[in-house]
């Protein structure tokens, strides 16, 4: 049996995403740009993709722009409003659980000169509404928290934290790279300046992305060239791509009503089976301010990667962390972040389920991995230890 678990670092494309696509790579093959038919066509691909984007996050088309995914979206938000802003202030706030593609930025733009802070978060991944709000200086000139954890899947206060930002006068960026297409989202309502999203996290493809910017917001083009995406993203459109993230997005969200519910009850079986059948076990993250398809553990007395490797064998495909860092032995960030020693959050063990997760898979984990876990620590002399003592 063959289990995938590793949705939040990516999903597969759906057959009806890729088949909404494969006219424009042969027959729709047109530069959108230009003015003949079969190009023509094609722009107005682009703009159904655009609409059904913005859709499903209550914006306006005009507002959304097509990026490469989440990284270059994140790049693009930080980097212009810096170059942007620069004049009223250097301050940006931000805090130290965020995806790597927002840290790394902000350590680049510290060495620019502006000054960055990072908030701290409690136990369960959340941020203090009362210590952003005594962050923000005059100097302030962004803040941005994403939406969701890509790691152990806390949902922050967006709506309370964009309500502060309007407030204070200061830009509110959100990564919302694991939250779109996931849980409901509402740029108005939550008072969100500016969002990142990356297609092939919601059964899109990869390699093709967006960024809402609200109506007003001075920001700088971030590929200088052509006039295409209103003059603020050069290059010609991978208009397959964009194809794809329309339908993938439109999919999502027309089944969310059901989705979520249906991955919260086998998200809560796995956490339930987990925590019951393996002692030492925890869970990361916050239980109920949670993503729907997210599962983080930590095991003592044994390390992550030890366990990847013989779920493997077992046909179970999970992680330990975030993709993006998958190369390295350095303990997660996040799970330092929210209090664990470095010897727990080597233990850690990611499982992301998603629209193809299954409750016969939940059931093939909750077998396999005790006898895995226990396999490891018997090596392990200090749970020997410990077993003595008992």
């Amino acid at each position: 049996m063959e289990c995938y678990f590793d949705n939040a670092a990516t999903t597969q494309v759906r057959p009806e995403v890729l088949e909404a696509m494969l006219p424009y790579f042969i027959q729709n093959y047109g530069n959108p740009s230009s003015i003949y038919k079969i190009s023509q066509e094609n722009k107005k691909a682009v703009e159904t993709a655009r609409k059904q984007v913005a859709d499903a996050i209550k914006a306006s088309p005009e507002l959304i722009y097509f990026t490469a995914g989440g990284s270059e979206s994140d790049n693009w938000a930080l980097k212009g409003i810096a170059d942007s802003y620069s004049s009223k202030g250097k301050h940006i706030i931000t805090t130290a659980i965020e995806h790597h593609a927002i840290l790394h930025t902000c350590e680049y733009l510290e060495t620019k000169g502006y000054e960055v802070t990072y908030l701290p978060v409690d136990e369960m991944g959340l941020i203090s509404l009362d210590e952003l709000k005594a962050a923000i200086r005059p100097d302030t000139i962004l803040v941005s928290v994403m939406f969701a954890n890509n790691e152990i899947g806390t949902i922050e206060p967006i709506a309370e934290i964009g309500a502060i930002c309007k407030e204070k006068g200061v830009l509110f960026h959100t990564d919302a790279v694991q939250a779109v297409g996931h849980v409901p989202i509402d740029v108005d309502a939550m008072n969100i300046d500016m969002l990142s999203m990356s297609g092939h996290k919601f059964y899109g493809p990869k390699g093709i992305g967006a960024m809402y910017i609200r109506k007003g917001i001075k920001i700088p083009s971030f590929i200088h060239g052509g006039a295409q995406e209103r003059k603020r993203r050069a290059g010609t459109e991978n208009v397959p791509g964009i194809v794809g993230i329309g339908k993938a997005i439109e999919l999502a969200v027309s089944e969310m009503d059901t989705e979520i519910p249906r991955l919260e009850k086998l998200r809560n079986k796995l956490i339930d089976g987990i925590l019951t059948k393996i002692p030492y076990s925890r869970l990361n993250g916050d239980p109920v301010k949670r993503l729907p398809g997210n599962v983080n553990v930590s095991f003592e007395f044994i390390e992550g990667e030890s366990i990847l490797l013989l779920l493997d064998m077992q046909g179970i495909y999970a992680s330990s962390g975030s993709a993006c860092t998958s190369g390295s032995l350095d303990p997660s960030h996040v799970l330092l972040a929210i209090g664990l020693p470095h010897e727990k959050a080597h233990g850690s063990l990611r499982l992301t389920m998603g629209h193809f997760t299954k409750e016969e898979e939940i059931d093939y984990i909750l077998e396999k991995l005790p006898p895995i876990v226990e396999r490891l620590r018997d090596m392990s002399p200090l749970y020997e230890q410990i077993k003595n003592k008992k």
